[in-house]
């Protein structure tokens, strides 16, 4: 069996010590590129792998991070660690995704691992800090916020405008004739749900429109809340023409009550989602929804936590990034006979 190539070994090929092999192969940018290319050229060549247990325990590094999401049966998350991985496997990195499922002692959990050196870094997507993680001094140290604002978070956070983002749903909406608009909103106090609500509150406001008590109707990220609030909605004396739901899996449950009951989208009930998650284009009829950059959040997340874990300084304030509107076939002019 062949000896496997150590550090020294490639340095002797490539001509170089075996402290400008290491620094060259660990990504230093003290090395000239030409240097660089030929070290790792000849450590491809002979199949080097480095001891990373080694190399870890002398930087006492774990050399992995971890992505918290609230709910891990969420499609949304993949693209977003698709994009947290890139990156830090450009790096070295290998990523831990952790599940909350809401769970506020689980999340406590993850910032303990981080704390005890488990983890080197932590990208948060969540929404919420656990009271007794705030308490302490050291608990933002290495932490990024992703997707989900955290007021008083002291740390950088990667972020859409939910409220504009929503505010930009209903005027799709008021701009094909609808009046009767309704909202299905996601888990209330939560902020990425209070933001989408207000944005929905101010389109109406700003087109001179009040908002029935009842068409508002609060659920969680999931198709269970999407059917449920349609229900609601569709029961009322004047039921809506067009619903702003707060996610597409929200919005594919209202679309399938809405069947349910021998209704057509969009010819009878216009519906539009927000996230824009791989199933929008796929369901029947695709989604009209708000596209969040989950891959760029995702990179944008990484190279922020990367610096922060070397030392540098971090975005004083929020990177916020742009949405889209993605027009499809879930909303259309309302039907003249449900005015």
């Amino acid at each position: 069996m062949p000896t496997r190539p150590s550090l020294k070994d490639i340095a002797q090929r490539a001509g170089v010590s075996t402290a400008t092999a290491s620094r060259a192969l660990s990504g230093s940018d003290l090395i000239a590129e030409a240097t660089v290319d030929r070290i790792r050229a000849v450590a491809d060549a002979c199949g080097y792998r480095p001891n990373v247990r080694a190399r870890n325990f002398r930087a006492q590094k774990t050399m992995a991070v971890l992505i918290v999401v609230r709910d891990i049966s969420n499609s949304f998350y993949l693209e977003v660690f698709k994009g947290v991985e890139r990156i830090a496997r450009q790096a070295g990195y290998s990523v831990l995704m952790a599940n909350t499922e809401g769970d506020i002692e689980r999340e406590a959990e993850y910032f303990e691992m981080l704390r005890d050196g488990l983890a080197d870094g932590m990208i948060l997507m969540t929404g919420v800090v656990p009271e007794a993680v705030q308490r302490r001094r050291d608990a933002y140290e290495n932490v990024v916020v992703a997707l989900e604002m955290i007021e008083d978070f002291s740390g950088p956070q990667i972020l859409i405008d939910n409220e504009a983002s929503a505010q930009a749903a209903v005027n799709h909406l008021l701009a094909l004739g609808h009046t009767r608009i309704a909202h299905i909103a996601g888990p209330i106090p939560e902020g990425m749900s209070v933001r989408r609500r207000a944005g929905y509150r101010l389109a109406m406001q700003q087109a001179g429109l009040e908002i029935p008590d009842e068409y508002e109707c609060h659920g969680e990220f999931n198709m269970q809340s999407g059917e449920r609030c349609a229900r609601a909605l569709l029961d009322c004396k004047h039921p809506p023409t067009a619903i702003f739901a707060a996610s597409d899996e929200i919005a594919f449950g209202a679309i399938r009550h809405a069947h349910q009951r021998g209704l057509k989208t969009p010819q009878d009930l216009s519906v539009i989602g927000f996230d824009n998650i791989a199933f929008s284009e796929a369901f029947l009829p695709s989604l009209t929804t708000i596209s969040q950059p989950r891959l760029d959040i995702g990179e944008r997340a990484m190279s922020v936590l990367l610096d922060v874990m070397n030392g540098k300084a971090a975005p004083g304030d929020p990177t916020i990034l742009p949405t889209e509107l993605i027009v499809r076939e879930s909303t259309a002019v309302p039907n003249p006979d449900h005015n």
